[in-house]
């Protein structure tokens, strides 16, 4: 029975409106969100491929080139002089690659190519910054590439023309390096290594040890760590990217709307399973990826988690919640909504558990005002928790940056086990034009379950703009998802 039913709802097809009714999307404000219907389009839209919801492959490349230009014209010079270096050496080899390397190619480039050393070095604002790919292609022109000086035959390049040019290889790519440092004179030469940021630890042992050797204890000396400099370079997100992100945010909360609804979940039959693989499904039917499993999870009126089970079949009173994000365009959404199934006779979700959801729809609104470019994470936590602890809500409040990576680079504010704060990790400040997850709990005790604790957990993303303002990237949930 339960297959049955899972495969027919599998096998429809999918149309996702091209817009929902929207509230004004800023601070403190949120949309009013129904329920997607299958097959249902909205007035006066046009014919589109709704399984290819951001477009085909190739539409989607265009797009994330753009942004890759953006970063590289305004972001990367930027950084470098606010970090006082004037090169940065980024070297990296195939599948072995720096965390940096989604920030720094085209989207059609999944690995480093042999040996790829990326270079930057600043001339100046008038000149900007020059970029170059010792190894690699130019990714659309974005790096100059320098290949070999040595000549390939025709038969073994596979080619009539006898001029083409070999790839750099082995110690002549160190070589290379140390005549493009040597004609340049940089000052300080940043490199990624860090004992605090993954994000700035992308220079292998091997690598760092074969360049230093090169380069000699003259350049050697103007090596720099520069932690901040590839943080914020992962980060920072162009102003052109928030509409897609926003869209992903909407298509993440159609499927969540789909899978807590009836078409969905048949209380006493559905597992918890049963959702998130129908969720998982659903993702991949769309043609779009996730970076982490799925959850869901029940909470029970009488029943501690231990007697609920870990993937309990879903019954009337059950309140419902799942962790869910979705991959798109090199972007990353990171979603947790709470959900109620009501009993027989109930036509509302009961009063205490609205007062859950307030409890936490309240703490967002404080970490979302205590959020600010310029204060570190740890300073958001404080005076979050702070004013959390003055409104007597028991909560824990654990957020971090999202974009090009799910758990993104950037500061944390807390970790669900640290709420003191995360030394080194959260002691990053924030910058304008970054993403977050705003991920958080309140518990709270429901009258209506003879004062029974009932956590409501909630995420959802957040824009810092340019500017510094913090809006929502699509909205926030402040009514339960209900299955009747």
């Amino acid at each position: 029975m339960v297959r049955t039913r899972r495969n027919a709802l599998l096998a429809r097809t999918l149309v996702l409106p091209l817009a929902l009714p929207l509230a004004a999307s800023v601070l403190g404000a949120q949309p009013v969100v129904t329920p997607a219907t299958p097959g249902a389009r909205t007035s006066g839209s046009t014919a589109a491929d709704t399984l290819r919801p951001f477009g085909t492959l190739r539409e989607q490349a265009a797009q994330q080139q753009k942004w890759l230009e953006l970063r590289m014209e305004r972001t990367l010079p930027a950084l470098m002089r606010r970090e006082g270096v004037d090169m940065w050496v980024v070297p990296m080899r195939e599948y072995n690659e720096d965390p940096l390397f989604k920030a720094l190619v085209s989207p059609t480039t999944f690995s480093a190519r042999r040996r790829t050393i990326y270079v930057f070095f600043d001339r100046g604002p008038k000149d900007g910054v020059e970029r170059i790919a010792l190894g690699g292609t130019s990714q659309g022109n974005v790096y100059k590439a320098v290949r070999s000086m040595k000549p390939v035959a025709a038969p073994a390049a596979g080619s009539r023309d006898a001029s083409r040019q070999a790839e750099l290889w082995g110690d002549e790519q160190w070589n290379v390096l140390k005549q493009v440092i040597e004609e340049r004179k940089p000052q300080k030469i940043a490199i990624n290594t860090s004992r605090i940021f993954a994000f700035s630890d992308g220079l292998s042992s091997g690598e760092k040890e074969g360049m230093l050797e090169a380069l000699g204890p003259a350049w050697k000396a103007r090596v720099v760590n520069a932690e901040a400099l590839a943080v914020d370079m992962i980060a920072a997100r162009q102003p052109e990217e928030e509409a897609m992100f926003r869209e992903l945010n909407r298509v993440a909360w159609e499927i969540i709307s789909e899978a807590f609804s009836s078409k969905v979940i048949k209380p006493g039959v559905t597992k918890a399973d049963d959702v998130l693989w129908w969720m998982r499904q659903r993702v991949n039917d769309l043609g779009l990826s996730t970076w982490f499993q799925t959850s869901v999870e029940v909470q029970r009126q009488f029943g501690s988690p231990e007697l609920v089970g870990v993937n309990p079949t879903i019954l009337p009173g059950d309140v419902l919640h799942c962790d869910f994000g979705i991959t798109a365009l090199g972007l990353n959404t990171d979603t947790q909504h709470m959900g109620y199934v009501l009993k027989p006779g109930e036509t509302d979700v009961p009063a205490g558990l609205k007062k859950a959801l307030q409890a936490s729809n309240r703490l967002q609104d404080i970490t979302n005002e205590e959020l600010k470019p310029g204060r570190t994470g740890n300073q958001v936590l404080a005076a979050a928790l702070k004013r959390m602890r003055d409104e007597k809500i028991d909560g824990t409040l654990y957020s971090h940056p999202i974009g090009l990576h799910g758990h993104g680079a950037g500061s944390l504010i807390g970790l669900w086990d640290y709420q003191d704060g995360v030394p080194g990790r959260g002691d990053h400040k924030i910058i304008p034009g970054m993403w977050y997850s705003i991920e958080l709990q309140a518990t709270t005790a429901v009258p209506e379950w003879s004062n029974q604790l009932v956590r409501s957990a909630q995420e959802e993303d957040i824009i810092i703009d340019a500017s510094g303002k913090v809006r929502w990237a699509f909205g926030r949930q402040s009514t339960f998802h209900v299955v009747r």
